[in-house]
């Protein structure tokens, strides 16, 4: 028996309705598999702020680090868009990830056979299923670099610094080929080395550390043609790696390839076991509190949680079996549903799914 001990950012928008959902799977895996796991609520973003009067209470921090690992929903949206930078709810995501030392997150884009007919690319070029993972580097580059205003030739001008150090890549680059040799030895590495040094520089520590991984089969490519390469065959990929603002990018363009963008789980880690598993979809305040929101991605996010932060495999395999059955089943919340057939509600998919682990 194991005993875990989670902090819950149920965060904005839908966050409260999936993580909800979320944390009714892992009570179950609990009842099932004879593991305890402790919840305690914290806050952060737009309901931090309504709260307290800042996105990231310094609270919210050190409860985190006294815990196993995170469950975070979602933050952010219109209501307060019109805040200051330093105060706006996405802030706190950077803080939070910089906070805990959080700088790989891993993003598997799955295409599951029952939902090959809500996919936007063409049936014969996607075939039944694809399964990519993108090793996003979370903590440098652009996002994190020097950035500022000042007064150029033209009037004034703004400023953003993309650096990486070795340390920095070799980091990411090491869960990248580790991930590529559980899965199938392939390892696609995203830069922009035609243009920039910070490129050149990843590319050179990536083609150097393939000798510590010789199975691996590595190879690089440039973003604006990886951008291409996922739509035109993204079959061809297994593992990608790439840089903050490419992994950004890329990932979110892997998860709409799948159908929706409500169907995908991350991890993002640090050194060890600790991580924080989120959803990569937005907060969608435009359906929050109407029981419409797809719980798949956050439950699926607890299935990485199982096996990246406490090595529960089984647990783990079981919740992604159950979420497999229920859509072979054919339950389908709004965004995954066609044209005239009944959606699932957020709480009864969720149900679904507790009741088959």
């Amino acid at each position: 028996m194991g005993k875990y001990r989670l902090a819950v950012i149920s965060g904005d928008g839908i966050g409260p309705e999936v993580v909800a959902e979320a944390v009714k799977v892992l009570k179950k895996v609990g009842e099932t598999y004879h593991h305890e796991f402790e919840f305690r609520e914290v806050l952060m973003g737009g309901a931090a702020y309504d709260a307290c009067g800042t996105c990231f209470p310094e609270e919210t921090l050190e409860i985190c680090k006294q815990s196993d690992s995170v469950i975070l929903g979602a933050v952010g949206g219109p209501k307060w868009d019109s805040l200051p930078g330093d105060e706006r709810p996405e802030k706190a995501l950077l803080k939070i990830r910089s906070g805990l030392g959080l700088y790989a997150n891993l993003r598997p884009a799955i295409m599951h056979r029952a939902l090959s007919e809500a996919c936007p690319i063409k049936q014969e070029i996607i075939g039944d299923s694809f399964d990519i993972m993108v090793v996003r580097e979370l903590t440098g580059g652009i996002y994190f670099g020097d950035r500022g205003y000042r007064t150029g030739r033209y009037g004034e001008e703004a400023f953003d610094t993309e650096s990486y150090s070795e340390f920095e890549i070799r980091r990411i680059a090491r869960i990248a080929y580790d991930t590529a040799m559980a899965r199938k030895k392939k390892l696609v590495s995203v830069d922009k080395a035609n243009v920039l040094e910070s490129s050149r520089l990843w590319r050179k520590i990536v083609t150097e550390m393939n000798a510590e991984y010789p199975e691996v089969e590595v190879s690089h490519m440039y973003v604006d043609n990886a951008a291409m390469q996922l739509v035109r065959n993204p079959g061809q990929f297994d593992v990608i790696v790439t840089s903050n603002m490419f992994g950004d990018i890329l990932s979110d363009e892997a998860s709409m390839i799948t159908g929706s963008i409500g169907m995908l789980p991350s991890a993002s880690l640090g050194e060890g076991a600790f991580g924080m598993y989120e959803p990569i979809h937005g907060s969608a305040p435009d359906i929050a509190g109407q029981n419409k929101a797809n719980p798949i991605a956050a439950i699926l996010s607890m299935a990485m949680l199982l096996r990246y932060s406490f090595g529960l495999k089984e647990e783990a395999d079981a919740v992604e079996r159950a979420v497999t059955e229920v859509l072979e089943a054919g339950y389908r919340t709004a965004d995954i549903a066609k044209a005239g057939e009944t959606a699932t509600g957020t709480k009864e998919m969720g149900a679904r799914i507790v009741d088959r682990i």
